[in-house]
């Protein structure tokens, strides 16, 4: 079952397959990418409470996308994740980041934020 928060931030599922060319189709966007997995606690915390601001979030204007890396193991491999949730970020191409484990909303969106400014397509 589909969680609200993908359709809160129009989160599409990337694969193996589609990963590297998603991410070149929004190249120009800063990019935030929701690596997760089934029946994982703290991915369940950060969920809720993204939905709950999901507004705050959208509204900076992040392309998102996400990984349930269960299904998607390699994944999580090719980006040497230890933990998740992990959220990376990309834009034209360079990975810029990675906030690992959910810090909480105020940490959260203060990064998102910085990062916004940084990036402010």
């Amino acid at each position: 079952m589909s969680h609200p928060i993908f359709a809160d931030l129009e989160m599409e599922q990337l694969r193996p397959d589609t990963f590297d060319s998603k991410l070149e189709q929004h190249a120009n966007e800063l990019v935030g990418v929701f690596f997760w997995g089934h029946d994982c606690p703290n991915c369940e915390v950060a969920k809720k409470m993204i939905h709950q601001d999901s507004s705050d979030v959208k509204s900076l204007g992040l392309k998102w996308f996400h990984v349930n890396t269960y299904e998607d193991f390699d994944l999580a491999t090719r980006f040497g994740l230890h933990g998740i949730p992990t959220f990376i970020f990309f834009y034209q191409g360079k990975r810029l980041g990675k906030i690992s484990p959910f810090p909480g909303m105020t940490p959260f969106m203060t990064a998102l934020r910085e990062l916004r400014a940084k990036y402010p397509g």
